[in-house]
């Protein structure tokens, strides 16, 4: 058992192997489409049972269902009890906990777990050896830098070393979004510097920029004529350097698997992952979104 347990939050959206293989513990943000709150999956709680409420992959009822709402469905963060019940069995079995949280320019998931440290050190509960870290991004963004902090953790790193790895992986990496439209994120107030393309032809699709906030980079005329922009960003990311990779998408799996082949050409290596996001990112980047992203693995050694 390593010394250093990672934590992470289920906006990382990386598959259930990979999180299995890296020992991560993983707590869930919650979706609300219907009036109910529900947990997209993450890391079972004690009286809660997330895995078998956890989202069951229907996004056809999902995008209906967003649809129908209006513009009433809504995302929140995991609460403070959550936090706690996920933290304090891992302080009783590891000698410090690092956790990562999406950007805190997205949600206030992050604010909410530094409550929950602050509380368990006041209550003399190990807070004191807990690290939570401010990913400055989301999706595969935060997926990678989950994958650099256990990688550390398992290679026998400390709390400091695996801070260092997790910081030095969001310096790195990068990732982009291809949305086939701003409503999505205009309904859930995400639309950052994209919002000056409101009300632009609707045959534009803009690629976003996804880190601490939501940029605008570029908008093209075709969806297929996105999809290659991203294969050129991410031909520029290999040639500085970028040699590890992932595809995320929010309802086009086909898609999807034609960028992982042609990337494999790009990189001449398998992805880190390939997932599908969840409801919480998936509500708010609409159905069709594709996503590519990388970093050097020197970030994941």
């Amino acid at each position: 058992m390593a010394d250093v347990a990672v934590v992470t939050d289920s906006t990382a959206y990386l598959p259930s192997a990979l999180v299995d293989s890296l020992d991560l513990t993983v707590i869930s943000l919650y979706y609300d489409v219907d009036g109910s709150s529900s947990p997209e999956g993450g890391h079972e709680l004690p009286g809660r049972g997330l895995r078998e409420s956890q989202f069951d992959g229907d996004f056809e009822r999902f995008y209906a269902e967003v649809d129908q709402s209006k513009g009433a469905a809504t995302t929140s963060p995991p609460t403070l009890e959550d936090f706690i019940a996920v933290f304090e069995p891992l302080l009783c079995e590891h000698r410090a906990v690092v956790s990562l949280q999406l950007s805190s320019g997205l949600s206030p998931t992050c604010e909410v777990a530094r409550q929950a440290a602050a509380r368990l050190k006041a209550e003399g509960r190990g807070g004191d050896r807990l690290v939570v870290i401010d990913s400055a991004g989301t999706a595969g963004h935060l997926g990678m830098q989950a994958v650099a902090a256990a990688r550390a953790a398992a290679a026998g790193e400390d709390a400091a070393g695996v801070v260092a790895r997790t910081r030095q992986a969001r310096q790195e990496v990068r990732q982009w979004f291809l949305v086939d439209t701003l409503e999505y994120l205009r309904r859930g107030g995400r639309i950052g510097t994209a919002a000056a393309w409101l009300g632009s032809a609707l045959d534009l699709k803009p690629i976003l920029l996804v880190g601490s906030e939501i940029k605008a980079v570029e908008r093209v005329r075709a969806r297929r004529l996105g999809v290659e922009r991203l294969v050129e960003l991410m031909r520029q990311r290999r040639a500085v350097g970028a040699d590890r990779w992932f595809v995320q998408h929010a309802h086009a799996a086909q898609d999807a698997q034609e960028l992982v082949d042609r990337l494999q050409a790009v990189f001449g290596t398998p992805p880190e992952f390939v997932s599908e996001l969840g409801p919480v990112v998936a509500m708010h980047a609409g159905p069709g979104t594709l996503s590519v992203g990388g970093l050097p693995g020197a970030a994941l050694r």
